[in-house]
Parts: structure tokens; C-alpha cells; sequence
């Protein structure tokens, strides 16, 4: 079988990388460069834990089968592209600064291997926040990655698997034939297939706005440097309305929420904004330097979930919508979407694009 994906991210390349594995003949177009898009531009976290917290049984189902995913996926990418990718298991802390706060975290908490602290062992696991807390949730199976690193390596494991991929190739339409997706065109050429999926991220709207009506949605992050002497807590904190993640002796601090279109400006007063919440759940970052400030977009569905499957188009396939988890499902989105097209897996009825359809 003939198939075109649209779009070089995470969950792009690994459904194209799945795919190529299988025998398939597949082509990944990008309009920029692989993995430089929201993969490029997420904190690298798997945040299993604290973004199953808000979110439906379906999508907390998801995450956590996807995050089973996670050691063999890393594993295989590692030793086929021959890049590592920094996956490491460090737990994630979510800290509840008053009573309130970790009642809530106490009517919330679900999930194997969760544990609710006290405000003493939460201070032990990170030292730097001495100011109010009441205790936390701890996770000691969520786990980081290095995001831009794994978008490199995915594309060259999808190239040894067979897969060809054209970069800065922009997709402007997908021709119809009876019905059916037949032929995508960029500036450069027509390129025919027997299946196309459409993973272009936040930009998937943009090329078929009726059947993926996904928003960008911009996410700014800053990255904080310590003064001398001075190190990270070692897992992924949460709290004060941000999260920081440990980037070697840095901290990234993410991450804003902002409906902007598609302005991937970064702004002063995001930057000071993440840097005074750190500094209240965590004071002593005051003293620390921001050295990089960056922006990226999310995609994300109306009503918050990812698409993941056919459209009404007839051999249109859609992987988008992951809004904040793109990272984390990416083992499981293409798994699903790959075994869709070649006839092994359903579809999961919440994730499907045809929701929407009506």
C-alpha cells in the first residue's frame, strides 16, 4: 500500500515509521524541518499523572497505556537510530500549597503507584520548595524525554525502516477522486497514495478545516538557569499554575495557555509571568537566570480530545488533536492509527474525528 503522512512530528514519524516497518511504501511530507514544530517545543515531559487528573476515563486510559509503551518504544528507537533520546524514569511531584489544594488532590487521586505525601517528604523529593506547602502527589513511574533529540531520531529510524521523508514540502491541498483522498499537492508536486494521514498538528485545520477542526492553541515556555552551587529538584514539579522539568543542570518552566492563532512570538510578560509562579512554588528561583524563552503550538480539538482515525473523507486518516500529551501518546497513537489502516486495530469511538462530522 501507497501512504502519504502529512506532517513530521511525533506522532507523524512514528505512525510513518510503524507503517514502514509493516512493508508499506510510505512518504512523510513536512513543511518545515522533522521535529521542529510542538515536538521541537514541549518540555519532553510524560505527564501520565498530572494531566490525568482533568481529563476523561478515555484519555486517562490512554496516557496510561501509552506510557506502558514508553520503555520498548524508546529502546527500539534508540538501538535503530542509533541517538539517544534522554528517556528516564523521574517521577513527577505535584505540590498542593494549602489544605484546599490537597483536598482536591485527595478527591482526584487515581492510578497505580500514586501516592499522597506530607509537606515534609514533598520537601525531601524538592528541596527548593521551602515556601507553603501542604503536601503533594507523588508519581514515581512519570518520566521525561529528550523532545528534540526524539524527533531527530525518529526520523532517521523512519528512514532506515524504508520510509522517505521531504522536508520543507508544504501540503497546500488533498485533490479528492469520487470522494476519495487521492492525490496531496505542494508547491513541488502531486504525490498519489492509496491512504494519507493528516498529522500536521495545529496546522492540520488549516489544510482541511471541515473534516480536523483543530486550534492552535500557543504554549511559551522559559528556560531558568541556577547561580553557581545551585542544582534542579530531580523530578518534574508541579504547582502554581506551571511545571518545571529538569534540562541537565536547567529547569524548563511551562508552560503558558493562550488562544494567539498561529503567533509563535515569545512576550515579556510570559516570561516574567512563569518566572514569578516558579519563584512562588519554588523561592529560591528568583536568584535564577532566564537564558531562553521559546514558543510552540498545540493542537487542539473542540472539546479537547485527540482525533485519531478515518475521516469522512474516504482514505483520509486523521492523528491530531493531542493538545498537551502529544509526547506521551505518541507509542499509542501509532499503534492505533498504523494498525487502522492496515485493518488490525478499531477505532477508539471518543477519539474518532467523525464526532464532528454533523
Amino acid at each position: 500500500m501507497k501512504i502519504v503522512v502529512i506532517g513530521a512530528g511525533v506522532a507523524g514519524l512514528a505512525i510513518g515509521w510503524r507503517l514502514a516497518e509493516a512493508g508499506q511504501e510510505v512518504t512523510v511530507l513536512e513543511r518545515g524541518q522533522p521535529g521542529a514544530g510542538a515536538t521541537w517545543a514541549s518540555a519532553g515531559m510524560l505527564a501520565v499523572t498530572a494531566e490525568s487528573l482533568d481529563t476523561s476515563p478515555d484519555e486517562s486510559n490512554f496516557a496510561r497505556y501509552s506510557n506502558s509503551l514508553w520503555p520498548d518504544f524508546a529502546k527500539k528507537l534508540e538501538d535503530l537510530s542509533r541517538q539517544p533520546i534522554g528517556y528516564a524514569t523521574i517521577g513527577a511531584l505535584i505540590l498542593a500549597q494549602d489544605a484546599a489544594a490537597m483536598a482536591q488532590l485527595e478527591r482526584r487521586v487515581a492510578g497505580p503507584g500514586l501516592k499522597l505525601i506530607d509537606s515534609g517528604r514533598a520537601r525531601e523529593l524538592a528541596p527548593l520548595a521551602t515556601g507553603e506547602i501542604a503536601g503533594g502527589l507523588w508519581s514515581p513511574e512519570d518520566a521525561i524525554v529528550d523532545n528534540r533529540a526524539l524527533g531527530l531520531a525518529l526520523a532517521t529510524a523512519f528512514e532506515k525502516a524504508g520510509g522517505r521523508l521531504v522536508t520543507n514540502e508544504a501540503v497546500v491541498r488533498i485533490e479528492r477522486r469520487d470522494g476519495r483522498a487521492a492525490i496531496a499537492h505542494t508547491p513541488f508536486g502531486l504525490y498519489h497514495a492509496d491512504a494519507f494521514v493528516l498529522a500536521a498538528g495545529a496546522w492540520s485545520g488549516m489544510l482541511e478545516e471541515i473534516v480536523a477542526p483543530i486550534a492552535p492553541v500557543k504554549g511559551q515556555m522559559i528556560l531558568l538557569t541556577p547561580p553557581p552551587g545551585t542544582s534542579p529538584p530531580e523530578p518534574v514539579v508541579w504547582g502554581a499554575g506551571i511545571y518545571a522539568v529538569p534540562r541537565g543542570q536547567a529547569l524548563a518552566i511551562g508552560a503558558t495557555v493562550e488562544e494567539a492563532g498561529f503567533d509563535t512570538a515569545s512576550t515579556d510578560e510570559a516570561r516574567d509571568s512563569l518566572h514569578q509562579a516558579a519563584a512562588h512554588l519554588m523561592p529560591d528561583l528568583k536568584r535564577w537566570t532566564v537564558t531562553d524563552q521559546w514558543a510552540g503550538l498545540r493542537p487542539r480539538a473542540p472539546d479537547g480530545l485527540p482525533m485519531l482515525g478515518p475521516t469522512p473523507v474516504e482514505g483520509l486518516w486523521l492523528a491530531s488533536g493531542q493538545f498537551r500529551n502529544g509526547i506521551l501518546f505518541a507509542p499509542a497513537v501509532a499503534e492505533n492509527v498504523a494498525g487502522q489502516i492496515l485493518g488490525r486495530a478499531e477505532v477508539i469511538p471518543a477519539f474518532d474525528p467523525r464526532r464532528f462530522a454533523a
